[in-house]
């Protein structure tokens, strides 16, 4: 789960309230270098501290470093300008529809599983899975608290990721992360790269392990609106819950195809 598909809000209530947060701007100031990264988090210790974060898990917090390459991550999502052509190429979609339609046959009983439980076919399972780490090969190596910690302080998104941080926070304190965990460069974690709130929402399990994270992701479908039986192509009913996992359009498009193809599809 790539950040882009994250400009679409996740519904979640959290046993920490973030909606009564206020915008951590208004005590912790946000900055666009890491010149003021200590200072802000220190301010947003006292927050967090406030709305009952452990000690250790504030402290895991104000050891990240400022991660200055998810910073030049965010700032260069070029690949979500491709035209669809160009992006199946560049993503490997033949490869991944190929590996796709073996895993369907290989693990038939899981899929069988989750689509009886969530409703969900294993084709935009797969494709998703295919697309976020590669069947699990490239699930990132960043540290995922430094990165959700050097976004929340960033201005572009300090809300929406302060939000994320929580999560992330919450879920050190539960023993669900660890301040040790890898990810992506926005702090995305696991087979199918959940973002910290989505994991509290929608996940089923340890998403390093591939049916845990297959579950969540179809729960997040589920969630979404997804309707058994449905098509998910564009148009169709289930698209609507495709187009929730990411907000880029030709992503969207990329998994409705690749899925239709793995299903046995043209």
């Amino acid at each position: 789960m790539h950040f882009f598909r994250h400009a679409v809000a996740f519904a979640v209530v959290l046993a920490l309230p973030l909606a009564s947060l206020s915008s951590p701007a208004d005590a912790a100031q946000c900055g666009n270098s890491s010149g003021g990264f200590d200072a802000w988090k220190q301010s947003f210790a006292g927050e967090a501290r406030a709305k009952g974060v452990s000690a250790a898990t504030i402290q895991a917090m104000m050891a990240t470093n400022y991660a200055q390459a998810t910073i030049n991550a965010d700032r260069g999502q070029r690949s979500f300008q491709l035209t669809l052509d160009q992006f199946l190429a560049k993503r490997g979609a033949t490869t991944i529809v190929a590996k796709g339609r073996q895993l369907k046959n290989s693990q038939a009983a899981l899929f069988s599983s989750i689509q009886q439980r969530y409703g969900v076919p294993p084709g935009p399972l797969l494709a998703i899975w295919g697309m976020e780490t590669g069947f699990g090969a490239v699930r990132g190596n960043q540290n995922m608290l430094s990165s959700i910690t050097t976004l929340a302080y960033d201005c572009r998104r300090t809300a929406y990721f302060t939000e994320h941080l929580y999560a992330a926070l919450q879920l050190i304190d539960r023993g669900v992360l660890s301040p040790a965990q890898r990810g992506s460069m926005h702090g995305e974690v696991g087979q199918t790269q959940f973002m910290p709130k989505a994991i509290l929402a929608y996940g089923t399990g340890n998403l390093e392990n591939s049916a845990n994270a297959l579950s969540s992701a179809a729960n997040f479908l589920k969630a979404h609106g997804w309707r058994p039986g449905a098509g998910y192509q564009p148009g169709e009913p289930n698209f609507a819950a495709i187009q929730a996992w990411n907000a880029a359009g030709v992503y969207q498009k990329a998994i409705a195809l690749m899925g239709r193809q793995i299903d046995g599809g043209e």
